[in-house]
């Protein structure tokens, strides 16, 4: 029965399957897609999106991430349970921007029935790319494509050869900015040779070098712009290397708790590995560097839910939605982010019952 519903929703999304396709060779390929970026480039309000908060009450942002069904399992009971989900946290939330930090579907008509039905709230929402986005469907510049043909996704390509889609999103009230979402690429996987001469093959990706130069160019704009540093958001799929050092320093493995220093502020927990970059390539110290960046949402390690304030930066890992791929009991739902007024951010884990 899932394989015939697959068949006919993919018949009736054909134009949708292919607009990508015909939109590439209409724009004379990727590069089209793109912005051209340098450090010498002015930062204005072409660079980014505004949107405007109500004074009145917090911004509220719900973070899904790692749905990643594939065109099968999105049309039998797991589709039915994920998207059940989706419409329970978005009616008890009600989110003002839905975020997803990566691995978002794992098929070609898997990722036309996500956009579609994400879309369908008439909410704002914003993707980021996840390592495995891309697979199992055309091609990641496919999936990208077709978020921006999506009414109400805010996802751009953003500046050439970073990946695809790094864009910033500021969160105005009374018309001036009091918080930034920097949404950034950490893109798959790569190989490193280490200082030692050791060669570590197909490890996981981050950041690189320019993306860090963007990120530092749009910091310093925005706070020219405003006259001072606004507080920030960074959302990612990979983690940082530090979430494995804020584990490290917060759980105590013999209690199974969180130490005392960490406690008050500390949530959540880790039933897998930090599987980050295999090395540091610095991106934390930037983010403490500049001082804007108070926190970093991420996706990846499916049974992760850890948040913990570690260096003045807190760093969380987004709940899981639903059963795609792997999954651990009673750790499913989704994250919310409330900007208040001051530009500061309380961090939830909005748990559920896959039902």
């Amino acid at each position: 029965m899932a394989i015939i519903k697959m068949i006919i929703a993919f018949m009736m999304s054909f134009l949708q399957f292919m607009a990508p396709i015909n939109n590439f060779f209409n724009a004379g390929g990727e590069a089209a897609y793109f912005t051209k970026w340098t450090l010498k480039s002015e930062f204005n309000e072409s660079a980014y999106t505004m949107i405007e908060k109500d004074p009145s009450k917090d911004f509220v942002i719900l973070n899904l991430t790692d749905i990643q069904l594939n065109d099968d399992e999105v049309f039998d009971d797991m589709g039915t349970r994920s998207n059940n989900m989706i419409a329970t946290l978005i009616e008890e939330q009600q989110p003002d921007l839905i975020t997803l930090t990566g691995d978002n579907a794992w098929g070609t008509v898997a990722y036309i029935e996500l956009i579609n039905y994400i879309d369908s709230f008439g909410i704002p929402w914003a993707p980021v790319m996840g390592n495995h986005d891309g697979q199992g469907c055309v091609s990641e510049f496919w999936a990208a494509e077709l978020f921006t043909q999506a009414e109400n996704c805010l996802f751009e390509f953003g500046p050439e050869n970073m990946g695809y889609g790094n864009y910033i999103i500021n969160i105005a009230e009374n018309g001036e900015i009091i918080h930034t979402l920097f949404m950034l690429d950490t893109h798959s996987n790569r190989d490193y040779t280490l200082d030692d001469g050791t060669f570590l093959e197909n490890e996981y990706d981050h950041l690189w070098p320019l993306q860090m130069n963007w990120y530092t160019w749009a910091v310093n704009g925005i706070a020219e712009q405003e006259g001072r540093v606004i507080e920030s958001t960074c959302f990612m799929h990979i983690p940082v290397y530090e979430y494995k050092d804020a584990w490290e320093a917060a759980w105590d493995k013999e209690n199974e708790c969180f130490y005392p220093e960490y406690a008050a502020t500390a949530f959540g927990k880790n039933s897998e590995a930090v599987c980050s970059a295999p090395v540091n390539n610095g991106f934390f110290d930037l983010c403490k560097e500049l001082g804007s960046t108070k926190n970093m949402i991420v996706g990846h390690d499916h049974v992760n839910s850890s948040s913990i304030v570690y260096e003045g930066i807190r760093l969380t890992y987004g709940l899981k939605l639903g059963e795609g791929c792997y999954f651990e009991e009673g750790m499913t739902g989704g994250t919310t982010l409330s900007i208040h007024s001051d530009g500061s951010v309380t961090t939830k884990h909005c748990y559920l019952e896959l039902t």
